[in-house]
């Protein structure tokens, strides 16, 4: 029930495909990348394979074999292959599925007007090398890398908040900070003026009330005594 299979850089002697055969009738995505391939003649019968990485090999040609024995394929990676004309795809017509060519690094990629010919010759194909015929970019649909995207996206969004909640939080320290410095000022003047009261208070009741400069002049009076009072006394 194996339904994917990745053979990259395991290298062929023989430039075929060797090891694959209808056991492996349920494969549905199959990677042969760097095995020095120089046909698919030897591929196994996959109704249910749906995308074929085949980059980075030497096939020239013989791309029936593809219409024969993948014959519900969607995705199909050529990229670094020898292919150099455009009449060596047209074994892909009888491809209905496909949707998705990728020529990279191969010689009929340098072919005048090369993208309008293969969109014109295979009409089912929606994207050519990653773009459709508008040059938009095809969309990512590997749903293990639109999962890793959604987790870093989820993640960001937490350390976003988390840093939203300190700033915040240092905000609402800093305003605490200047208000406990304001009522600090507002108590030390209020002090200040009370005691300045105080001082300009004491200032005048020592100008308005002269006791000590009284007290002095009553006990000078009461050490004098009358010259009549003392004559008085001597007649007696």
């Amino acid at each position: 029930q194996v339904k994917e299979l990745v053979l990259d850089n395991c290298r062929s002697e023989d430039g075929k495909v060797v090891g694959l055969s209808s056991d492996f009738e349920n494969l549905e995505f199959l990677s042969m990348i760097n095995i020095n391939l120089l046909s698919v003649s030897n591929l196994p019968k996959l109704n249910k394979l749906r995308k074929l990485e085949l980059s980075d090999n030497r096939i020239s040609g013989g791309l029936e074999v593809l219409a024969e024995k993948t014959p519900n394929l969607t995705h199909l990676n050529l990229s670094g292959n020898k292919i150099k004309d455009i009449n060596t795809l047209e074994p892909l017509k009888k491809l209905p599925n496909l949707h998705s060519l990728d020529l990279f690094n191969c010689e009929v990629t340098m072919l005048i007007n090369y993208r309008e010919s293969v969109f014109a010759l295979l009409p089912q194909l929606t994207y050519l090398d990653g773009f459709d015929a508008d040059e938009q970019e095809a969309p990512d649909s590997d749903p293990e890398a639109d999962g890793d995207a959604l987790e870093d996206e989820y993640e960001n969004g937490e350390e976003e908040d988390d840093l939203d909640e300190e700033v915040i939080d240092d905000e609402e320290d800093e305003d605490d900070d200047l208000e406990g410095e304001e009522e600090e000022d507002g108590v030390d003047d209020e002090e200040e003026d009370e005691e300045e009261d105080g001082e300009d208070e004491e200032d005048e009741a020592e100008d308005d009330h002269p006791c000590g400069q009284k007290r002095k002049r009553s006990l000078e009076d009461e050490g004098e005594e009358d010259p009549e009072d003392e004559e008085d006394d001597e007649d007696d």
